[in-house]
């Protein structure tokens, strides 16, 4: 393999690795914060897509524009939809046994699964990106990249930073890191936990609704994705290390090159590398590359 393939490999895999990352800050928030793991985090991820999908009509927005103006208006939907989730049942699932979270999150996402199912029927939909997702951008003779991975790659950056100076450089943080160490003490110091945990799903799920439309924007979504998403996204989390933001970026970069270098070992050993890499960290490092530290 010469150095110029050695070098798209490399790339292509940072790329595909970022939008894991997006699919996975999510579900790091809701499990740093709640030790929450929502079952139906993929699907949530498929509902954004398909939201988005169905607000372009709604608005009445076409040419290259329109997905992210339909992002624009999904976010605060998931933002209330988020906030009302764990207001109003997930907060009563909380507690020392996970079996209950667990539960009611499989419930949700089986629901999820077969409304889109009744709705938008079992054919993959896209949404529509006016060009952007073919496009791309030659960087060096025979080395190539598309536009639209290279701004989920920024995105994926800056998203990062957001949530760490979030939870490092303001009250709300503070917040969520007090609730997440101790909620019983927290309380005593004036701060409902109820409401915090209902502001850190809310604020997931905005994540969700960007990387469910960027995912939307890239290829083709369908009803029944959702578990295959969230095995990439709790993949990246347990790569990186629960909790860590940086470390689920870089547990997503990890896992994209992986795939990538799969990819051109044989087609059908991409997925199964990764798969496999996932595995080989629970062995070496159960807590991951990064564990948390903030």
């Amino acid at each position: 393999m010469t150095l110029i393939a050695i070098i798209a490999v490399l790339i292509q895999g940072a790329l595909l690795g970022s939008l894991y990352a997006l699919f996975a800050m999510g579900l790091s928030l809701m499990f740093g914060v709640m030790r929450l793991t929502n079952i139906a985090h993929g699907d949530f991820l498929i509902l954004s897509a398909f939201g988005a999908l169905s607000l372009l009509p709604a608005l009445g927005i076409h040419g290259a524009m329109a997905p992210w103006m339909a992002l624009l208006a999904l976010l605060p939907i998931a933002f209330a939809i988020g906030y009302a989730l764990q207001r109003f049942i997930l907060n009563g699932t909380l507690g020392k046994d996970p079996l209950p979270s667990l539960v009611v999150t499989f419930g949700i996402s089986i629901v999820i699964q077969n409304m889109l199912m009744e709705i938008f029927t079992a054919d993959p939909r896209a949404i529509e990106t006016a060009g952007l997702n073919t496009q791309s951008l030659q960087i060096h003779e025979g080395l190539t990249i598309g536009l639209l991975p290279l701004i989920i790659f920024i995105v994926a950056i800056a998203i990062a930073f957001a949530m760490q100076w979030l939870f490092s450089g303001t009250a709300l943080g503070r917040a969520f890191r007090a609730t997440s160490d101790d909620g019983d003490t927290a309380k005593l110091m004036g701060v409902e936990s109820h409401h915090i945990y209902a502001l850190a799903t809310a604020i997931a799920f905005v994540l969700i609704a960007v990387a469910g439309t960027l995912q939307g924007m890239r290829t083709t979504v369908a009803p029944a994705d959702g578990p295959a998403l969230l095995i990439y996204a709790f993949e990246a989390v347990i790569i990186g290390g629960m909790g860590s933001f940086w470390g689920t970026f870089v547990g997503g970069i990890v896992l994209g090159i992986t795939q990538v270098i799969g990819f051109r070992i044989d087609p059908g050993w991409g997925i199964w590398c990764g798969h496999v890499v996932f595995l080989a960290m629970l062995l070496v490092k159960p807590q991951g590359l990064f564990p948390k530290t903030r």
